[in-house]
């Protein structure tokens, strides 16, 4: 099962970064569209409930997945004003972006927290786990997978110096 996620989220990253040539906005509408839609097919294969258990899980995922994306947005324009910056990163401007970042993680721990306890009342704690271990799982996988692709902080510099 592991691998199914890995080649989705390898569709994930490698679908957003193929555009060339779009807004930052286009590209995460594009990422956000093929993500989610095959994230909610994996989520319903996975979970494997029962219809009325589905229907009541469909409901708070469905807000979930809204309030995720929105993370996901600001998430890109942090990785944007990341790049912009590079170049002449200071210590205030390397401040301020790790914060936002620290910030956004934060408030996308928070929402699955409070998403568990939803989908623990609606469909029991053994799914709610369930549920959980997956986002995790891809939220963990998707961020090695965008960490791999953005150099350190004067990463590029060094490498400069030692050609």
């Amino acid at each position: 099962m592991k691998k199914i996620f890995l080649v989705i989220v390898l569709a994930f990253t490698a679908g957003g970064y193929a555009q060339s040539g779009s807004s930052l906005a286009d590209d995460v509408a594009v990422i956000q569209s093929i993500y989610g839609k095959s994230k909610a097919d994996l989520v319903k294969q996975y979970m494997n409930l029962s219809e009325p258990q589905a229907a009541a899980f469909q409901t708070i995922y469905d807000e979930y997945e809204t309030q995720r994306k929105a993370l996901g947005q600001k998430k890109m324009q942090l990785i944007k004003d990341y790049a912009d910056n590079y170049d002449n990163l200071d210590d205030v401007k390397a401040a301020e972006l790790t914060e936002a970042n620290l910030k956004t993680n934060a408030e996308s721990d928070k929402l699955l927290s409070k998403t568990f306890g939803k989908v623990k009342k609606a469909v029991g704690g053994r799914n709610a786990a369930k549920f959980v271990q997956l986002e995790q799982y891809l939220q963990v996988t998707i961020r090695g997978e965008i960490q791999d692709s953005i150099p350190f902080i004067d990463e590029i510099d060094k490498s400069k110096i030692s050609k």
